[in-house]
């Protein structure tokens, strides 16, 4: 059997006792609708010629039915043609596709990833399926193994999604629509057609090792979900043959993009470990701890105290660790790191996609939706085809789609809103520890305030997130988009849009706003009646890099313990309501029922897309490009939460989800485009950055203006309070500005601003140059791929030529 259909009944000696007479009248209703759709449905299928074999069980106060379907060699070729699917021609030599292999390779160095894993899919050249071409095809004489597995679930859902159970005008078509009406419970392609044994259907046992005698889904246990794997290459080849294109490659990017956090992280740790040299013989370092009651600041709001520039030494401390030359060279490395990731990665997916021979997969005529198809309210012939199929009008989408784009912009305000209320939230804590009399208390107000500010956004952003995702659900589905392609990418753009700005609002506001139009002495600007939030005594550097890792590393550990615990409850809860009891009297036959292969499949968790994967993994490549100035550490965290993603993730699809239908695709899809956009936007925030939170251009102009050995550098970047406050408060202190003693801004201001103006400019354009250069360098699409596509099209033109003599 290939596929499995799940219903649910209850037995008529039950069915009269639970509910009122209204109450099962009702459900007696639904139940009989539902009957004539499902009977309806069975037979269309058994006309469409596929075998059903029925399976019932009973569990506590209902009964179970299972239905398992396979379908015949003539309807395999009937679909196989209609779906295009891709079948060999002629085996290929296996080639190496891991690029450090072959780079170990040629250095002569032994490769400690390489893993030999068993029953390794062969290579082939491939051409779509014809039916009157069949002895041309390799194998086709072997009827059972011909179309892989996946090929046939792929066959199976198609009748399934296009299957009809009611009235055409209505659009009761589909399993899909089915299941949402409850009529079946489930439908999922079978993990094993064997029954299993102990220890279980995935775990292998000793014997079966040495045997080789290992399933599939073993293979991918042992050799892909185990931790003990950690440090070995992924078998992707394997993968794909299990879940198709669309898993394999997630699978295959987020291991292609771990590889290459470890030269980022590597060199991250270079220059957070030479930050730490550095501060020991910092000369305004010195001057900041050994000031004593030289410097007294203005105070920091109106009920607070004046304070003494030395109580900050342990604050500028830890800001220096994080502000230095080597962030520059961090900033630009990160910068062209990002460039050369996707340029190789390009690479890579065209070398995949021809691997896994779906490099013209989106080209070529994708089917509708079944969802489309359900609920679309006209028909009209295509022009490609002449086939008549549903249609949704251009027109109507448009508009669907601007009412949409309003509801997602309120969303966004009013997470706007919340990032304000969090603003305020700082300030005011911040005002009343400052007044509070205890010293520990004040001392550290703006550090308690920064760090509490930082745990309540994250809480904000992951309730808000839940609302806005299953409003995103709705609205795309509102839209009509006819293929699985479209609906993805716009559902993607929808939901990214909003994570992009819950996520990244609070470093753009601590980076770029924050102390940024605070005022001076006797004249300091107010946001609602609160005087607008300075920088933390150390200056903003240090907060960016402390909300960075509250918010990055928080969010990480978060979707860590979810992962992994949200699953095993799911998966708890669903097999303690399957098996809480079983009918009496029938013990043996109960523990037999329960080792079938599609009762063990039924109790798993429905999988549900790959889209919080990636968003997950997407939102993290911003954290370390796009900020990576304020944390050369981010890198390093990425690296190891990945090595524990890829695991996790392995061990969810073996182990807690059903199967998937194998989908098709041609790469990552939509998320691409983000991730480049994401890299254009990284290479300005961090022009911004080094130019205006960091305290690298001051220093260099005044070494280079005043004193190469920078002494007399905190002088220089103090001003003093203006006399109007001087004299109402009969006392003088000193705050971070570049003024004169009537508050307006000094000459010094002006060319600090052009100087960093014009680094801006030059920054991006060294960076944007060279990364075009590096684009241009590296070829797309490998020149071996080339030559290969060009083979395939040559011998497929030739076994399908009409005059084959």
């Amino acid at each position: 059997a290939d596929f499995v259909l799940v219903w649910e009944t209850v037995p008529r000696e039950l069915s009269g006792q639970q509910d009122s007479c209204e109450n099962g009248d009702m459900q007696e209703r639904a139940a009989a609708v539902h009957r004539t759709w499902r009977k309806k449905f069975l037979d269309e299928l058994h006309t469409a010629g596929i075998h059903m074999e029925k399976h019932v069980t009973r569990v506590e106060k209902k009964v179970v039915h299972y239905l398992l379907l396979s379908a015949p060699w003539s309807v395999l070729c009937y679909y196989a043609e209609e779906l295009q699917l891709r079948v060999p021609l002629q085996a290929l030599p296996r080639q190496t596709s891991n690029w450090s292999a072959s780079v170990l390779r040629q250095l002569g160095i032994p490769n400690l990833m390489a893993q030999e894993v068993p029953n390794l899919p062969l290579d082939y050249y491939t051409c779509p399926f014809k039916a009157n071409k069949l002895r041309w095809f390799l194998g086709s004489d072997e009827q059972d193994t011909f179309f892989s597995t996946t090929q046939r679930h792929q066959i199976l859902y198609k009748i399934l999604a296009t299957t009809q159970y009611g009235r055409s005008k209505d659009r009761e078509v589909g399993v899909d629509r089915l299941l949402s009406e409850n009529v079946f419970t489930a439908a999922f392609p079978l993990h094993e057609a064997r029954p299993c044994r102990p220890p279980g259907p995935y775990k292998v046992r000793p014997e079966e090792l040495a045997a080789g005698s290992l399933s599939p889904r073993q293979v991918l246990f042992q050799y892909w979900a185990s931790w003990w794997k950690w440090s070995k290459y992924q078998p992707l080849d394997h993968i794909r043959k299990y879940f198709g294109e669309k898993v394999a490659f997630y699978f295959a990017w987020l291991g292609f993009y771990t590889g290459w956090l470890l030269p980022a992280a590597v060199v991250g740790v270079v220059v957070f470990v030479t930050g730490i040299f550095l501060m020991s013989n910092d000369v305004p370092l010195q001057e900041v701890c050994g000031s004593e009651e030289k410097y007294w600041m203005c105070p920091l709001c109106k009920t607070c105290p004046y304070w003494q520039l030395s109580k900050i030494c342990s604050t500028f401390m830890t800001g220096r660790l994080f502000d230095h030359g080597g962030t520059i060279f961090f900033s630009i490395f990160m910068s062209l790191w990002a460039v050369l990731f996707l340029e190789f990665w390009k690479r890579t997916n065209a070398s995949l996609a021809h691997r896994w021979d779906c490099s013209e997969f989106e080209d070529i005529e994708e089917q509708p939706r079944p969802q489309f198809t359900a609920v679309a309210p006209m028909t009209i012939i295509n022009p490609v085809t002449g086939a008549e199929e549903p249609y949704f009008p251009k027109r109507r989408r448009v508009h669907r789609i601007l009412a949409g784009s309003m509801v997602i912009i309120m969303m966004i305000a009013m997470m706007v809103m919340f990032l304000v209320s969090v603003i305020l939230y700082r300030a005011v804590v911040t005002i009343l520890l400052s007044s509070s009399g205890y010293f520990w208390f004040v001392a550290s107000a703006s550090r308690i305030a920064s760090i509490t500010g930082s745990v309540v956004n994250l809480i904000f952003i992951l309730v808000l997130s839940k609302i806005y995702i299953s409003l995103a659900h709705f609205l795309t589905k509102w839209e009509m988009h006819r293929t699985q392609t479209k609906y993805e990418d716009a559902f993607t753009f929808k939901v990214f849009v909003f994570q992009f700005v819950a996520f990244y609002s609070s470093p753009v506001y601590i980076a770029f706003f924050k102390g940024k139009f605070v005022g001076y002495p006797g004249n300091y600007r107010s946001l609602l009646g609160v005087r607008n939030e300075e920088c933390s005594p150390g200056g903003c550097f240090i907060e960016l890099a402390q909300e960075l890792l509250v918010i990055m590393v928080g969010k990480q550990i978060i979707n860590n313990v979810q992962e992994v615990a949200i699953p095993k409850l799911k998966c708890w809860w669903h097999k303690h309501k399957l098996l809480s009891s079983k009918q009496p009297g029938k013990e043996g036959e109960s523990v037999l029922v329960e080792q079938a292969p599609w009762v063990m499949d039924h109790q798993l968790l429905v999988f549900e897309g790959l889209f919080d994967e990636y968003l997950e993994m997407v939102l993290q490549f911003g954290f370390i490009t796009i900020f990576v100035a304020a944390c050369p550490l981010a890198p390093l965290f990425a690296l190891l939460n990945n090595w524990v993603e890829i695991r996790l993730d392995a061990h969810k699809f073996i182990c807690d989800y059903r199967r998937p239908v194998a989908e098709r695709a041609q790469g990552i899809g939509v998320w691409f485009s983000i991730l480049e956009a994401i890299t254009h936007l990284a290479v300005i925030s961090n022009a911004f950055l080094i130019a205006f939170t960091s305290d690298f251009l001051p220093r260099m102009y005044y070494g280079y203006a005043h004193d190469s050995g920078l002494r007399g550098y905190v002088n220089f970047t103090l001003a003093y309070a203006p006399w109007d406050f001087v004299l109402q408060n009969n006392t003088t202190c000193r705050y971070r500005a570049f003024r004169d003693r009537d508050g307006n801004l000094t000459l010094t201001y002006w060319q600090l601003l052009a100087i960093r103006l014009g680094f801006i400019v030059a920054f991006e354009h060294v960076v944007f140059f060279t990364g075009r250069v590096i684009a241009w360098l590296v070829p797309d699409i490998p020149e071996s791929v080339e030559v290969k596509v060009k083979r395939e099209r040559y011998l497929a033109k030739e076994a399908l030529a009409e005059n084959k003599v």
